[in-house]
């Protein structure tokens, strides 16, 4: 059924082509409540690119436009993020992170780093840890969205964004613009210099990352992909831990299905199940 108040018609088959389209590309398995959204976020790609239909439109992601293909993606991924969101984390990573103290350069892979704000609560966790504004630790921070990544690489936030947080906090690591930066706070440089942005698709055959990790944040992404996505993702994660390194998932995440792979130690918190599957070297 065609909504009538709606700019553009879309169809059942539309959003059937739609979700074919962003499952094969970003593994997002889309159902049938999401319909009203993927209307409200594609019909603004409609009006960007001029087109009126959205036949038209599927036959532009058809003819692999690249620059489309990101723009689809990034409307159909939702990017809901804070500073020390799922607050319980941090301690036990900072705990980690302690007992490897002079042993390497600690290695950390926030996987859906979004706006940027998960990559820094790891950055300034690390912080307090080593007692520096220069720890030994590098974070690779990656996302599939590129408007994402680049909000992230920036690190300016509204001081709305920050109103959680422990002063001691704000001050330790923000600094708050003045005049025409009035509202807004920019992360320390060295926080910035910590951590490399890139893209990457976990879909993707081989990600171009320097394993082995430490940890690995992985928060909140699995519930957009299927079992069977989930499995493949988590595989491939397997190889990039170290025997002892620890993999974050979201609140409402569970990879019971996948108890061949990882095996839960702390509330969502899992390590490699298979020891001698991890990275060894």
């Amino acid at each position: 059924m065609a909504n009538n108040d709606r700019e553009f018609d879309f169809t059942d088959k539309d959003f059937e082509s739609v979700c074919k389209q962003i499952y094969s590309h970003a593994g997002i398995a889309l159902n049938a409540s999401k319909k009203d959204m993927v209307y409200s976020r594609l019909a603004r790609r409609l009006r960007a690119t001029g087109l009126s239909t959205f036949r038209d439109y599927l036959k532009l992601l058809e003819s692999n436009d690249e620059n489309e293909w990101q723009a689809f993606t990034n409307a159909l991924t939702t990017n809901l993020t804070s500073f020390f969101r799922e607050q319980h984390h941090f301690p036990i990573l900072a705990e980690h992170a302690r007992k490897l103290k002079g042993r390497h350069p600690i290695n950390l892979w926030c996987s859906a780093s979004s706006t940027g704000e998960e990559p820094y609560s790891m950055a300034m966790t690390m912080v307090e840890v080593f007692n520096t504004y220069t720890p030994p630790v590098h974070i690779i921070a990656t996302d599939l969205d590129t408007n994402v990544l680049a909000k992230a690489e920036a690190g300016i936030y509204t001081m709305d964004r920050l109103e959680k947080m422990p002063t001691d906090k704000v001050k330790n690591f923000f600094l708050k613009g003045s005049g025409q930066q009035e509202g807004l706070a920019r992360v320390r440089p060295e926080l910035r210099n910590m951590i490399s942005f890139r893209q990457i698709n976990l879909l993707d055959g081989n990600w171009p990352l320097r394993a082995p990790f430490d940890a690995i944040f992985c928060r909140n992404v699995m519930i957009y992909f299927d079992k069977q996505t989930q499995h493949q993702i988590l595989s491939k994660f397997v190889p990039m831990l170290r025997p002892d390194g620890l993999l974050f998932a979201g609140h409402s995440e569970s990879f019971h299905h996948a108890a061949d792979l990882f095996k839960l130690v702390g509330n969502t918190v899992y390590q490699v199940a298979d020891k001698t599957k991890a990275h060894h070297g």
